[in-house]
């Protein structure tokens, strides 16, 4: 959609030519400044926000000075800029034509107040002439911000000279190529091999790249290229820059949400993965990631590192931040929720949620407190990835399905389709794997005992023998038993919340009754659990497992004769009873009083507003947001006019039944206060993203990590090929780094042995 510029007179439109367009500035000052020169009547009422949202001046109406060109395509004001460059005239010579920008006449005061403040303005400038006058240092300062001393013939082939190093730095990371190439034992004594970066400048000196080879033949012999420090130097400057593109465009949008996906190693250093959930110009919800948090073992110093990180390192304002969302493995998950109450003390508007990527009972599970659910879960994650190793593995379990399940054909064909599938994120997951036990471990012994010369090799066998060991254990068959059984009261609450909007509203309202179920069990657990513990103990006997205790236990009881405790008593204490307890005080902090109001909120939705009938009560619960409306003191009347506008629509009008579509109505502008709830509704993790083309940053995250080998992996590297349609400025790049290293010991030099023949 193009930018019309609000100038009167003034019939710009940006997709006519490369010119600028600039928003309104936010800041009230300066915003009065821009309206006053305008002089159009009809933009003295709208707010500054409102201005900034909705209007733009082009850069016609800039002096040239308060415009900066940093780039080919990267143009920017000043913080001080005013427009005064307006055509207020040209209207007279047709006196009949219609305006659509009307030009504000002037009263005598008016004229007389513009012509002092512009007298007093030419002498402050006359002012500052002198005093740049007798400060030359301060003069010739503004004048290489204004670009008006030109570079000379060094700095300008330095700058040539960085942006190669750049561009190549830059290439490396878009196709995920490590800085080093051989480890140093591997290549034999004697023999120079060079890494990726020195054999890539090698290649472009060959080729021709003149700014290179200059460099190269006036340096001295033996000098060092680009050190590791420099690199490091340069690649972080790249993120940053890289980084700074995704940011500019969640400040744009205002409100935002942080979410972090599993732990990962990096290079032998745990690390957070962070992505940003915001809404952009095009009103499309965006998942982006945005870097690498390293990972702190202490939960307080964790959380104070991940603020300072979000806050003075990226510059987000988190004052805008309405949601925060953890998806980490078992064991992480009590520091993770440390680092939520610490932020929700500072703001208590980033709304701790769950994230919709993930499953309910999987993330209960992952932050249930018992070590034997924590090996459980690993074990699980082990078998499902050995079996997609390959396909040959995935064909043999097929196999022991079609055998075990031949009475039932269509469940054998279901229970395939699902091994095939990542399985151990679904809301199901424990059914399934008591369903799958027998197979996998019939499968498994099959491996161990065929002819590993013939079908499987050592390794394959080992890990077969190892997993098989693992799910034979009477400890594993009782935790999946009872996580099981405990999950299956939130399975349905847990599926709908990955639904759809209507659905997410109306789990909100059947929470309560989740939670009734669990005390009800938490209150007789001695039955269930005497349940749960036959049906473990049934299925182990089906698999031919010993019943018995860990052995640690049996150790310790050796010696104590007059012990009485029993493997059911044992697993009730250690297993079910704190699993239960758990899991109910999980679902309240997640889903505590301020989170499901805003669940309420998406009645806003036409669909759900269809099936309440439209008795609905929006206003009663978007109090929490009430600060972040544009009209707060309007929002009941606009929102009886939002109901009126579905109760009495055509009977060929559908109701959109999504925020997204919401949020795409053509006529959304003239309903503002929804626009704004239904944009910071939209960013809650816990709603899905709709259009999966903008959930491109925990994508492209996953295939980094499984494409790249642990000890090659680099958080700058990461950033750029994860982001790697990102618009880059080199410029920029470069212009930053002669800034932060213009010691000459920093700036790179060439090491003539490293590159032969050139």
């Amino acid at each position: 959609m193009p930018n019309f510029c609000a100038a009167p007179n003034c019939t710009r439109k940006s997709t006519q030519s490369d010119l600028a367009f600039f928003r309104f500035p936010r800041d009230p000052a300066r915003c009065q400044k821009w309206v006053e020169n305008c002089r159009r009547a009809d933009l003295e009422d709208k707010t500054p926000d409102q201005l900034n949202k909705h209007y733009r001046l082009c850069a016609k109406h800039f002096e040239t000075s308060m415009i900066c060109r940093t780039s080919p395509y990267r143009t920017v004001l000043r913080d001080n800029a005013i427009p005064t460059i307006f055509d207020l005239t040209s209207h007279l010579n047709n006196p009949h034509s219609r305006h659509r920008k009307r030009i504000k006449e002037l009263s005598e005061d008016e004229i007389r107040t513009l012509k002092q403040r512009k007298i007093e303005e030419t002498s402050e400038q006359e002012q500052e002439t002198n005093t740049n006058a007798q400060n030359p240092s301060a003069e010739a300062v503004n004048q290489q911000d204004g670009n008006v001393l030109p570079l000379t013939l060094e700095e300008k082939e330095n700058k040539e000279y960085l942006k190669s190093l750049f561009e190549i730095l830059i290439l490396m990371g878009k196709q995920n190529i490590p800085l080093d190439g051989h480890e140093a034992d591997e290549i034999p004594e004697g023999l120079f091999a060079p890494d990726n970066f020195q054999a890539l400048l090698e290649c472009r000196i060959n080729s021709g790249e003149e700014v290179l080879r200059k460099r190269f033949e006036a340096t001295a012999v033996n000098t060092l290229f680009c050190s590791k420090t420099q690199q490091r130097h340069m690649l972080e400057i790249c993120e940053s820059c890289i980084r700074e593109e995704t940011l500019r465009e969640v400040r744009d949008s205002h409100f935002f949400s942080i979410i972090t996906d599993d732990v990962v190693d990096i290079a032998g250093e745990e690390h957070l993965p962070v992505l940003v959930r915001f809404v952009d110009d095009a009103h499309n919800l965006r998942e982006e990631f945005v870097g690498f948090l390293p990972y702190e073992a202490d939960a307080e110093i964790l959380a104070v590192k991940f603020h300072t990180t979000i806050t003075e390192k990226w510059g987000l304002n988190m004052e805008y931040c309405r949601g925060q969302a953890y998806i980490v493995s078992s064991g992480f998950s009590s520091k993770m929720k440390v680092v939520a109450s610490r932020l929700l003390e500072k703001y208590p508007q980033a709304v701790y949620t769950l994230c919709s990527s993930c499953a309910l009972n999987a993330w209960l599970a992952k932050s249930v407190p018992v070590i034997g659910v924590s090996v459980a879960l690993g074990t699980i994650e082990e078998v499902c990835s050995f079996f997609h190793r390959s396909p040959q593995l995935l064909l043999e379990l097929d196999s022991v399905i079609s055998v075990l399940f031949q009475n039932s054909e269509e469940r054998a064909k279901e229970l395939k389709e699902i091994c095939h599938s990542q399985w151990t994120g679904r809301h199901d997951a424990f059914e399934i794997l008591v369903d799958l036990l027998q197979a996998f471990v019939l499968c498994l012994d099959g491996i161990i005992n065929s002819d590993t010369n013939v079908r499987w090799n050592n390794y394959i066998a080992g890990r077969a023998f190892v997993l098989c060991s693992a799910v034979t254990d009477f400890d594993f068959i009782v935790t999946i038993v009872v996580l099981k059984n405990v999950l299956s009261f939130t399975r349905a609450f847990g599926k709908n919340l990955q639904g759809q909007t209507s659905d997410v509203f109306f789990a909100a309202s059947s929470l309560t009754a989740v939670l009734h179920s669990l005390n009800e069990v938490m209150e007789n657990i001695e039955v269930y659990h005497e349940f749960w513990f036959e049906e473990a103990t049934n299925l182990a006997t089906k698999l031919d497992i010993q019943m018995k205790l860990p052995g640690k236990f049996r150790r310790a009881q050796q010696g104590d004769l007059e012990s009485q405790l029993t493997s059911e008593s044992y697993y009730k204490d250690t297993l079910s009873v704190p699993t239960v307890e758990h899991i109910i005080q999980e679902l309240k902090d997640i889903f505590s009083e301020q989170h499901l109001k805003a669940l309420k909120c998406l009645s806003l939705v036409p669909s759900v507003m269809g099936q309440l009938k439209f008795n609905t009560s929006e206003e009663h619960h978007a109090d929490m947001y009430r600060s972040d409306l544009p009209n707060p003191d309007t929002l009941s009347a606009e929102l009886h006019c939002w109901r009126i506008k579905w109760k009495h629509r055509g009977k060929d009008i559908e109701l959109p039944s999504t925020i997204y579509e919401a949020l795409h109505l053509p006529d959304i502008k003239f309903f503002p206060n929804v626009y704004a709830l239904l944009k910071v509704l939209c960013i809650l993790p816990v709603m899905k993203v709709e259009n999966e083309r903008y959930e491109n940053g925990r994508k492209r995250l996953k295939a980094y990590l499984r494409n790249t080998l642990t000890d090659q992996r680099s958080s700058n590297l990461a950033l750029l090929n994860i982001n790697f349609d990102i618009k880059h400025d080199l410029d920029l790049m470069v212009d930053t780094y002669i800034k932060l290293y213009t010691n000459k010991s920093e700036l790179p030099t060439i090491n003539s042995e490293t590159i032969e023949n050139t």
